[in-house]
């Protein structure tokens, strides 16, 4: 039989009250609360927590504290990834993040999502990974949604809701965010404007 941990990760209606998943992720409260209360000096601490904390990654990521998740371990991330204030990763799910990608203040990554049927919701949840490519730049504010990919050296603008697939190389933006445009081969070689 899975475990609620198994079903969890697999997408599946899974009990999050179980004492594995209740365990996990006060283990990781306590990481985060530790890394929050560090002071920009502290850089050792604060990649020795980050180490902790991150499944991959953990070792080259720049982190703004204060920084916030569900399990920590769930959230894959490439070389340098940066975090500004107040990030929120809700990883029920995977959440794969690229080499390289920026994330303004206040970004929320949400992985969880719940039945509509109220009885259901009452004793279970369940979530849908989330795929963000590599030299994306995130404007703060923006909230990514349950199951989007997000394509490499994409642009999401400031406040953009994300629910859904975003393509490699173009400026998105809005609620619901969407494809303004292409992002052009001068654009990727010089400086741009913030989104």
């Amino acid at each position: 039989m899975r475990t609620e941990r198994e079903k969890m990760l697999a997408g599946e209606l899974y009990d999050a009250l179980d004492p594995e998943l209740v365990a996990a992720r006060a283990r990781v409260r306590d990481l985060c609360q530790a890394l929050n209360a560090t002071r920009d000096a502290e850089e050792d601490c604060r990649r020795d927590l980050c180490k902790q904390i991150f499944g991959a990654g953990g070792d080259t990521v720049w982190m703004q504290p204060p920084f916030f998740c569900d399990y920590g371990s769930n959230i894959e991330l490439g070389e340098r990834v940066y975090f500004n204030f107040n990030c929120v990763v809700l990883d029920v799910c995977r959440v794969r993040i690229g080499s390289f990608t920026l994330f303004g203040p206040a970004v929320q990554i949400l992985t969880p999502l719940h039945p509509f049927n109220a009885a259901l919701r009452r004793v279970q949840e369940y979530g849908k990974p989330i795929e963000i490519g590599s030299d994306v730049w995130v404007g703060g504010g923006a909230l990514i949604l349950p199951g989007v990919t997000i394509g490499s050296r994409t642009v999401i603008g400031a406040g953009s809701v994300v629910t859904r697939d975003i393509p490699d190389g173009v400026l998105a933006a809005g609620n619901p965010c969407r494809v303004i445009r292409p992002i052009s081969d001068d654009e990727r070689q010089s400086y741009g404007s913030a989104p």
